[in-house]
């Protein structure tokens, strides 16, 4: 690991330190640093503010590692990798969930979801689909990202409770079906 690295490694551990024990939005850049054994300016080296913290924590233990597994087709893998690396923080997870406002931590969710899965479908186009040219990468894309984020954020919030394989079953359960099927299935 190099020295930017491990820097980064250590201001990531005094967020999530820190988040478990005060309200995200009360935690100081001071408070960081003085838990990673840095100065402030480092911080500022390495990061805008604790909210590029939070996406970069989110994108390196969460989102990269699904990125070799999306690549090779390996989508329900992808998402069970997911699930369990929140749940090895899950306490801190807990405490992040319900930030709001312009940095909430559904919306960080999303954008790194919706770019892992761009890059996953890659930059593909539909030829010969006149009648379906607004099925584009980004629409998808953005469409499964919204649809994921859903699921996290609702597993996230009651608890962490269904383990991560059966979670992934579930979301994939969902998003292989058309609504028309599901709601069947629930009227019996």
């Amino acid at each position: 690991m190099d020295e930017r690295n491990a820097i980064e490694v250590k201001l990531a551990a005094s967020l999530k330190s820190l988040a478990v024990k005060h309200p995200f939005e009360k935690i100081t850049i001071k408070q960081i640093t003085d838990g990673a054994g840095v100065i402030r300016v480092t911080f500022y080296n390495h990061f805008q503010d604790k909210y590029d913290l939070l996406e970069w924590i989110m994108r390196t233990e969460i989102l990269e590692p699904v990125q070799i597994l999306l690549a090779n087709s390996m989508f329900r893998e992808a998402v069970v990798l997911i699930f369990r690396n929140m749940q090895k923080e899950k306490e801190f997870y807990m405490h992040i969930v319900n930030m709001e406002g312009q940095n909430s931590f559904s919306e960080m969710a999303e954008r790194g979801i919706e770019e892992i899965l761009r890059y996953a479908i890659g930059e593909t186009e539909l030829t010969g689909k006149a009648d379906k040219s607004w099925l584009s990468p980004e629409f998808v894309s953005k469409y499964y990202a919204k649809a994921m984020t859903f699921v996290v954020v609702e597993w996230i919030r009651t608890g962490m409770k269904i383990p991560p394989d059966e979670m992934a079953r579930a979301y994939e359960y969902i998003a292989t079906r058309s609504l028309e099927e599901i709601v069947r299935e629930i009227r019996g």
